[in-house]
């Protein structure tokens, strides 16, 4: 199936049709783990944490890393490529990001805005949040790494359709 097959879509939103799986995403954004570490950070079991790997590894959400020997056997270590993700994956950001508002602490910012500036400054600021975006996720450390603190950074930035900004107000006009 191809990118643009309906099948494909269809078989993308399956895979983030459960919340787990979307905290399974956020987890594994680079930061390779294994079911067990998985499990262990979610507070689930390794079997049902493996069953969500394999959807979200299907629908090719996930890159298997590495095989590592354990105890006789070999666990699998995922990672999830945010760049890979696809535009339905919206919906399921927005539950994760409901869920993890809940948890945030007093630090940080937030930002929303429906703006408009000029296209060389869209430009530059795209480019910006790209590469912090970037330089967050080369840096990013396994979970409970001693000296780390666990952050949530959800970036959404895009240049808006031109009729939309209007949509809602022509019934309020008189």
């Amino acid at each position: 199936m191809s990118e643009g097959d309906p099948r494909t879509s269809l078989h993308d939103m399956r895979a983030l049709a459960h919340p787990l799986r979307v905290r399974i995403l956020t987890l594994l954004t680079d930061s390779a783990m294994s079911a067990a570490e998985v499990a262990r950070e979610l507070g689930g079991t390794q079997a049902n944490v493996s069953y969500h790997l394999r959807k979200l590894f299907d629908a090719g959400l996930l890159d298997m890393v590495e095989e590592v020997p354990i105890r006789g056997g070999v666990a699998k270590r995922y990672r999830h490529r945010p760049h890979r993700s696809r535009p339905h994956r919206d919906r399921a950001m927005l539950t994760e990001l409901t869920r993890r508002s809940a948890l945030r602490a007093a630090h940080g910012t937030a930002s929303d805005a429906e703006l408009w500036v000029d296209p060389d400054l869209w430009q530059e600021t795209v480019e910006a949040v790209r590469a912090l975006s970037e330089r967050m996720h080369r840096a990013a450390k396994p979970p409970h790494t001693p000296g780390t603190v666990r952050v949530s950074t959800t970036i959404s930035l895009f240049e808006m359709e031109p009729g939309e900004a209007r949509g809602g107000l022509r019934g309020d006009r008189g």
